[in-house]
Formats: C-alpha cells, sequence, structure tokens
C-alpha cells in the first residue's frame, strides 16, 4: 500500500501540472487508480493531508473534461470538500468552493442538455452532504473571495436541484 505522504506528493506534482494546463494529467491520475484513495485521504487523513488532497481533486475539476470530473464526482468527492467548508483556512475553503463549483458546472451543462430527468446531481448530492447549509453560512466569513464564491454557487444551487 501507498502511504499517504508518497500519494499525497505525487498528487501535488500532477496538481501543479493542471495548474499548467497539461489536461492529460486529470487522465493520468484517473488511470492510476489514485482517486478514490485520494478521496478517501480526504476524509479521512490528519488536515494537512486533506489539505493535499483537496488541492489535488480541486486542479482536476479545473482542468478536467466533463467526462473526468463526473468520474470525480461519482468517486465520492463532493461530501469531503463540503465537510472541509468549515475549516478555519480561508485558502482551503476558497480552495474546496472552486472545486465544486466545477463539480457544479457540469451538473448544469447535464442538466441542460437533459440528461439525468432535468436535475443536476451535483446540487443534490452538496444538498444531501449538508453542503447547503455550510455553503450559506460561507456567506457571513470576513473574507470577500470567500463570500463572493458561495454567492456564486448558491445561485447555481439554487436553479440546480
Amino acid at each position: 500500500m501507498v502511504s499517504a505522504k508518497a500519494l499525497i506528493t505525487t498528487l501535488s506534482l500532477y496538481s501543479w501540472r493542471l495548474g499548467t494546463g497539461q489536461i492529460g494529467i486529470p487522465y493520468a491520475v484517473i488511470e492510476a487508480n489514485i482517486i478514490l484513495p485520494l478521496v478517501h485521504l480526504l476524509q479521512h487523513a490528519e488536515f494537512d493531508i486533506k489539505k493535499e488532497a483537496a488541492w489535488a481533486i480541486s486542479n482536476a475539476t479545473c482542468g478536467g473534461s466533463h467526462d473526468q470530473i463526473r468520474f470525480l464526482a461519482s468517486q465520492g468527492c463532493i461530501k469531503p470538500l463540503c465537510d472541509l467548508l468549515i475549516c478555519l483556512d480561508p485558502r482551503i475553503v476558497t480552495v474546496c468552493l472552486e472545486g465544486l463549483e466545477n463539480i457544479l458546472k457540469v451538473g448544469e451543462a447535464d442538466k441542460e442538455g437533459g440528461m439525468n430527468n432535468g436535475i443536476n446531481l451535483y446540487a443534490q448530492t452538496i444538498d444531501e452532504s449538508d453542503g447547503l447549509y455550510k455553503i450559506e453560512n460561507l456567506q457571513t466569513r470576513d473574507n470577500n473571495e470567500i463570500h463572493e464564491k458561495a454567492v456564486k454557487i448558491l445561485e447555481i444551487l439554487r436553479r440546480g436541484g
């Protein structure tokens, strides 16, 4: 079994490459079968590891195709991203919001394309994960970027579910 630190080190490298626009990286991450271990770390690891896992997932949603983002969501990344929205680190909250927003956009595209009976399945998953409540509470944070992202996501959630 690969250690959490080794996995995160590898994923950090992939995350950095995603940020440089190397689109093939999300596919490589998926093909390497490390998404489930990554989601597991996002749920159960110590906070420093969760932060790195959140970065990796969020970056994958930025550089991934709709199919790749659907795969990430199917592996259970939405709830642990929602769970991290209550942390006090504003950068991690922002990273989680960015990942959730990118996932929601795919759900919106699917909904508008006639998939899933006109429902944004990812909006439903966020709601079922107490994400709606957590995102609403983020509007009261004394951080403009978090407030703006929360408002933007709430608009998608309110029209999507």
